[in-house]
């Protein structure tokens, strides 16, 4: 009964670094989609038939979903 409560309130005990990895990568894209960086892809460009700004934030919103569940699987181990 001891390790059912232990395990469910775990998440409330994260590693410092895994809590570091996630708010350097939380920085990391409110860097990438701030204006200046973002209008830089603001172009008539297309990708497959998408404009270049749409491209460029699902890829970014794609890629940090990827980095954030590397961090906290490896933390589950």
């Amino acid at each position: 009964m001891d390790e059912l409560i232990i395990h469910q309130f775990s998440f409330i005990y994260m590693k410092k670094r895994h809590e570091q990895k996630l708010i350097i990568l939380s920085i990391g894209l409110m860097i990438m989609f701030s204006i200046p960086i973002s209008l830089l892809f603001n172009s008539e460009d297309k990708v497959l038939g998408y404009p270049m700004m749409l491209v460029y934030i699902f890829i970014i919103w794609i890629a940090s979903i990827i980095i954030s569940f590397v961090i906290v699987k490896k933390y589950d181990e």
